[in-house]
């Protein structure tokens, strides 16, 4: 290996950047950062052919940009930090945010009428987690990330388009480097493997490899509901977004709302081939509607070892009958029937995203899934009157693909010394403020350690 870096960072999401950053600011040089995808100005929001997922700020240069200042959403960093230091994490990474431009503004403030809506949701059997927020906008996220590129530029060294093979185990029982897909090795003191959403299952197959224990994250699945803004205005305008618990009654599963954008767009996500659904909200552009995701969460059990294959299998299968994504008004998923353009037509929710088939979901959904679907529509109708609306749109599917959870140190240090695991991908992450968060908090185990070898 002709090459050598002090550290080599595997994906440039959220924590792989606030990872390099992290590492300039203290003071460690010979970084170098690989990407798979392409670099900001190359990627394409809607292009086909590549995942919206891989290049230059990950899952999140698409995002609906919001920051959860809250250590209780986006993530299971609380299982590696002590609570007093995951909320100095949370507000170091919304400073660096903020100096890179995200918006004064707060979101989720009004503690009042944040606390109504808590009373309310628990008279119904659900749990309303409070936090603030700064809306960035999916506009807003790529300008960020442009500034953060530009910043690290010259800085780190910074390869797109660049994927990674594999990592080189060292000579002892450390770490070697990494093997790029074109066959070059190059030499790394210590690794931090950010492969996001994208990469999940490329880490998956490596923990195997390397013969890493891991544990087995939930597998969510679900729909985007689409309702008048309207509806849902006493709640978007006293949290923004709303992050909302039910255990159904029948199975116990838990369903979770999720990625509320008022004002916002239903969105198609291509992930090179396989299409989903998500959403977001312009920073300055408004719709007359609001979405949000419902999420069953279900953890399997043994010999289960595949959440990402799983999640697939259910979205093919919306392919399949779709072409891409299936659009269902609520009433006739009730009546056991597809949606047609003329039911679609005749309704009061016009869809913001045209392009969805309409279709029936109960034929792509398992049963179990569907059932806790409707039984919370039901319950959130006694919080928020008009969900549960014939009326209602429904989007599938959505499916969050989140790996097996790697077994980490208080660092996020792997089972091998000096590899490090960090983000979305490595199952630490669900979101911006966490996956920001875990890229510090490994950097500063390797500057900790760079510093402690006196060099």
């Amino acid at each position: 290996m002709t090459e050598r870096y002090r550290v080599i960072i595997v994906g440039a999401g959220p924590a792989g950047i606030f990872a390099a950053l992290e590492l300039t600011r203290a003071g460690v040089d010979g970084v170098l950062l690989l990407e798979k995808g392409p670099d900001l100005p190359e990627r394409q929001r809607l292009g086909r052919g590549g995942s919206m997922l891989a290049g230059w700020g990950g899952a999140g240069a698409y995002s609906d940009g919001k920051l959860a200042l809250s250590t209780e959403i986006g993530g299971f960093m609380d299982r590696y930090c002590t609570p007093g230091q995951l909320t100095e994490l949370v507000e170091y990474v919304d400073q660096t945010y903020r100096t890179v431009g995200a918006p004064a503004g707060l979101h989720g403030s009004d503690t009042e009428a944040v606390a109504h809506l808590q009373r309310q949701a628990a008279r119904f059997d659900m749990k309303l987690i409070p936090s603030r927020y700064r809306h960035l906008g999916t506009e807003g996220c790529e300008e960020l990330l442009g500034k953060l590129r530009a910043h690290l530029s010259g800085v780190v060294a910074v390869r797109c388009g660049t994927p990674v093979a594999e990592v080189i185990p060292g000579s002892g029982n450390g770490v070697g480097g990494v093997r790029l897909e074109d066959g070059t090795a190059i030499a790394a003191e210590y690794v931090i493997l950010a492969p996001g959403r994208e990469g999940s299952a490329w880490l998956a197959r490596e923990a195997e490899r390397l013969a890493l224990h891991t544990t087995i994250n939930p597998v969510d699945i679900g729909v985007r509901v689409e309702v008048p803004a309207s509806v849902l205005e006493e709640i978007t305008r006293a949290t923004y977004e709303a992050k909302i618990i039910y255990y159904t009654r029948r199975f116990e599963d838990m369903v979770r709302t999720f990625c509320m954008c008022p004002h916002g767009e239903v969105i198609r996500e291509d992930l090179g081939g396989l299409y989903t659904v998500n959403g977001h909200s312009y920073a300055h552009r408004k719709t007359a509607n609001t979405n949000f995701a419902l999420l069953v969460s279900k953890t399997f059990t043994e010999p289960f070892r595949e959440p990402i294959a799983y999640g697939q299998h259910i979205a093919r299968l919306a392919n399949m009958l779709g072409g891409e994504v299936i659009v269902q008004r609520l009433g006739d998923l009730r009546q056991g029937r597809r949606s047609t353009p003329g039911r679609i037509g005749r309704g009061l929710v016009e869809p913001t995203l045209r392009e969805a088939t309409p279709g029936d979901l109960s034929l792509v959904l398992p049963y179990r899934y569907l059932a806790d679907i409707l039984e919370m529509l039901e319950a959130l109708d006694r919080l928020v009157p008009g969900v549960n609306s014939v009326h209602t749109l429904l989007y599938g599917v959505e499916v969050k693909f989140y790996s097996l959870q790697l077994q980490l140190g208080p660092g996020l240090e792997t089972e091998i010394p000096h590899l490090f695991a960090v983000g979305d991908g490595a199952g630490v992450s669900r979101g911006l403020v966490q996956a920001s968060a875990s890229g510090v908090l490994a950097a500063r185990s390797i500057a900790a350690c760079v510093k402690g070898a006196g060099s």
